[in-house]
């Protein structure tokens, strides 16, 4: 651990046990970090009292100053941290996408409200209703309400006075009823109003109420015999009704809720956001975080859920999370879902979150091909702290039978990609019977001694398919025998023959990756592509010895039955001295009786 300044040293210790927000400074006063507490004491201290790794590491070896607030609760520091971090920047924090690209629905604040598409959001007092994660998704909400409410659309700054002095006229909107005509004083600002509160109201898909109260207006008129205004209002109800059965209903017994789920990356966190009123889908919005530091899952999900709660203003009394929060969120009721209809829609709320991602990786792929594996690798270089980046990555695999038929496979990835060009299989020369880690030696000497000698580029790392002590054989040929510097990694297998662990260093440590990364993935690839590499090799180099053999001579015995004597009874010599027993437990007793009967002609 570095050095501390005296002045954090002091701050430390005056540190109070409650909840609030701490932000740390560089050397030249810059904020870097703004992050929340339940206790100050506790959690601020944990930086410095015990080793930090990776970015972590640096953020704390740059801390010069730090500041803090005390707050009453712990969604107050929830809040505050949200609002510091969106407000200075930090270096060190995620900031969730910025969503200037996303349309919002505006309620613009004047005498009479105009309501519109915007990508702006100006703090003027207007009311902004989103983000809407397409402008068609928007403008199909907004064509509604244009065809139930005759709203103005024109930018005239429309005051009380102006109307009263007669100051503006209708314009072609009103002659083609799309409009009611303020200007004119046509309607008065209480009805206009109203319908503005309607129309606040089905933005926020509090759609069942309006449609009430429409539903009584309606039969009212027609009480009184007054079928035009019944009429009007009946077309207004019916293009509600009509939007309403196309949203996604998922259960009318869920009321006012909101959703999070997420899809983890690595390096890359996706969130989704869903609305649901009346048990109704009203809004469902998905974006993307970049961790900065080692952030855990539960921090990311708790950044989100205050994020889009404060961002989205209507705070609906419950919120279903795949997980629990270890902080508190005020009087909002926090559901986990084991079963039934939340369970589904938490499921829904997944699906939209992984179909975003699909969807922004394909779009990346378009855009800059290359742009992907860059990220990978950069995530790879990150995770094993290398030097540079590893642009070239070999990987090497042993094959043998018992010994005899013994090869070796080396696949070159370039760039995240199969290099095929770069494959190499080797013929085992100098090794008896089946030693793994004198094959390796073997076949990682005669590889990089050639490229040395030759004067070709060396690769920026070396991966085993196997676990330390296939890396040790490597490191005492590529450093003790050849004096060069190459990173050497290792991949380890579990029981089912499934790659679990990333070895790295000297002696060899885990390196933390999750299985469902895409530096993970990418490793995973490589090893088998190299073991269906050599193995394919080891095959052909097989058929062609036993199309040689004695045992290609006997009708009836192919090489799958062969391979099995072979396994079994370790050579040629072994089978013929074999009983017909013996034979017969290894491949039936009618194949054994050929191969017996073969040899004792």
């Amino acid at each position: 651990m570095p050095e501390l300044p005296e002045i954090v040293k002091q701050k430390l210790a005056a540190l109070p046990n409650k909840p609030g927000v701490y932000r740390y400074f560089d050397k030249k006063g810059e904020l870097i970090y703004v992050g929340k507490a339940k206790n100050l004491k506790r959690r601020v201290s944990s930086y410095f009292n015990k080793e930090q790794f990776g970015k972590t590491r640096v953020l704390v070896s740059k801390i010069a100053d730090l500041e803090y607030s005390i707050v009453d609760s712990e969604s107050e520091a929830l809040l505050l941290e949200n609002t510091m971090i969106k407000q200075y920047k930090p270096r060190y924090n995620i900031m969730l996408k910025d969503d200037k690209t996303y349309p919002w629905i505006c309620i613009k604040k004047e005498a009479f409200p105009r309501v519109f598409l915007t990508r702006r959001k100006v703090n003027d007092g207007s009311e902004y209703f989103g983000p809407y994660p397409s402008v068609r998704t928007a403008h199909i909400l907004l064509d509604l309400l244009t065809q139930v409410y005759k709203v103005r659309s024109c930018r005239t700054p429309l005051t009380e006075l102006g109307v009263e002095k007669h100051k503006y006229k209708v314009c072609l909107d009103y002659h083609i009823h799309k409009c009611n005509g303020p200007c004119e004083g046509l309607v008065s600002k209480a009805d206009y109003n109203a319908m503005i509160a309607e129309i606040r109201e089905i933005i926020k898909g509090n759609m069942s109420g309006v449609m009430r109260d429409l539903k009584a207006q309606m039969m009212d008129h027609a009480s009184r015999m007054e079928f035009e205004q019944a009429q009007e209002i009946k077309v207004k109800y019916d293009l509600l009704e009509n939007y309403r059965s196309r949203s996604t209903v998922v259960s009318q017994s869920i009321h006012n809720v909101e959703v999070f789920s997420y899809v983890d990356d690595g390096e890359l966190f996706y969130v989704n956001y869903m609305k649901v009123k009346d048990g109704a889908v009203v809004q469902s919005h998905s974006f993307e975080m970049k961790r900065r530091l080692e952030e855990t899952v539960e921090e990311l999900l708790l950044l989100a859920v205050a994020d889009l709660r404060q961002q989205m203003g209507n705070h609906a009394p419950e919120i279903i999370v795949p997980m629990k929060l270890d902080y508190a969120l005020g009087e909002v009721q926090v559901t986990i879902p084991q079963r039934g209809d939340k369970l589904k829609l938490l499921d829904l709320s997944r699906r939209n979150a992984l179909q975003y991602k699909i969807d922004l990786e394909k779009q990346r792929s378009l855009v800059d091909p290359e742009r992907h594996q860059k990220r990978v690798l950069n995530q790879l270089k990150e995770a094993l702290q290398l030097d540079e980046m590893p642009e070239v990555i070999e990987c090497f695999d042993n094959s043998n039978f018992q010994g005899d038929y013994a090869v070796a496979g080396m696949v070159q990835f370039v760039k995240g990609k199969p290099n095929k060009a770069g494959y190499r299989h080797f013929n085992i020369k100098t090794v008896e019977g089946p030693d793994d880690y004198a094959s390796m030696k073997e076949v990682v000497r005669r590889r990089y001694s050639r490229l040395i000698e030759e004067q070709k580029p060396l690769p920026n790392l070396i991966i085993t398919d196997g676990g330390k002590g296939q890396m040790e054989v490597v490191r005492q040929v590529i450093e003790d025998e050849l004096h060069v510097n190459i990173p050497i990694a290792g991949l380890a297998k579990d029981d089912r023959h499934r790659t679990n662990e990333l070895l790295f260093g000297f002696p060899p440590c885990v390196v933390g990756l999750k299985p469902n990364s895409e530096v993970f993935r990418l490793l995973t690839h490589i090893q088998d592509e190299v073991h269906r590499f050599a193995i394919t090799f080891h095959r052909k180099k097989f058929e062609k010895g036993f199309m040689h053999s004695e045992l290609a001579e006997i009708k009836g015995i192919g090489k799958k039955t062969a391979e099995k004597l072979l396994l079994e009874l370790k050579s040629v010599k072994g089978i013929k001295e074999a009983s017909l027993e013996r034979l017969s437990e290894i491949v039936g007793l009618a194949k054994a009786k050929v191969v017996f009967e073969h040899f004792r002609k």
